[in-house]
């Protein structure tokens, strides 16, 4: 493997074509916008609606190669129909990102200072986190996949969460549906290998500025918040040629440097 430089500022990727979903705010449209800004091309897939409309027309006037790509998660309707519009519109797919979640203040809204146990949490609740957290993963990635397998090429990163959020007290469903996701990374890691297609996780490395905070908790909040703009560098790593060969990789957005040091030491022992 070669040396690589953390520093994206070498990073070129013109012709490159990424579809993010769960891209119309916070993190997904940090990632999606760092995308862009090295010269991709992304389609921001989200629910169709006046926020994704916005962003992308923001994007495209700032000159960025930016499409608005409505799409259901927990829909195969849907995903099929964005599936297609990727064949007709690209004729390919580089790079698929796996971001679009819910959060537990879908469950409970006071979830930061009053966590409520897993018998209090409705099955409908539950249900409809794990369809967008997890099953939404496995959807759209068993949607695309069939595209990038024959390309005999691809990129697939998922987006998840630190381990002590999967074991948190009053965390319930979400904490499962990322690890579930987690196992579900690995799983098509080695599903993909014969194919060429890497799958490696990504995870901002603590709790982060997002809708998934209500604004009313913010307040009382006494630990800093990340950004949402943590995720650039490595996203842009994980979707560059820089990457190529890394799979079933978990790696942390506030520790990418010292991941990729070690990522550098491991390869030059194998040598």
């Amino acid at each position: 493997m070669t040396e690589t430089n953390t520093s994206n500022s070498k990073i070129d990727l013109s012709g490159t074509h990424i579809v993010v979903t769960g891209s119309s705010s916070g993190i997904g449209l940090a990632m999606a916008e760092g995308l862009l800004r090295v010269g991709a091309t992304v389609a921001l897939a989200s629910k169709p609606g006046v926020k994704l409309d916005n962003q992308v027309k923001r994007l495209k006037l700032s000159g960025l190669d930016a499409y608005g790509l409505p799409m259901d998660v927990r829909s195969e309707t849907s995903i099929a129909d964005s599936v297609k519009w990727v064949q007709r519109t690209w004729g390919k797919l580089d790079v698929l990102v796996n971001n679009a979640g819910i959060g537990m203040q879908t469950i409970n809204k006071r979830f930061m200072i009053e966590p409520q146990p897993f018998f209090q949490v409705t099955p409908d609740g539950f249900r409809n986190l794990i369809d967008t957290n997890l099953t939404g993963y496995f959807l759209v990635a068993r949607g695309f996949t069939p595209l990038m397998i024959e390309q005999g090429y691809g990129k697939i990163i998922n987006i998840t969460t630190n381990d002590e959020t999967m074991r948190c007290k009053g965390f319930i469903p979400y904490g499962p549906s990322r690890a579930g996701a987690e196992s579900l990374s690995y799983i098509m890691a080695e599903d993909l290998r014969p194919y060429g297609i890497t799958v490696n996780m990504l995870l901002p490395g603590g709790v982060t500025d997002t809708g998934m905070i209500p604004e009313e908790l913010k307040g009382q909040i006494t630990f800093p918040l990340l950004r949402p703009r943590v995720m650039i560098e490595p996203i842009i790593f994980l979707a560059s040629g820089k990457s190529d060969g890394i799979t079933a990789e978990r790696i942390t957005a506030i520790e990418f440097s010292k991941w990729l040091a070690s990522l550098r030491l491991t390869y030059r022992l194998r040598e």
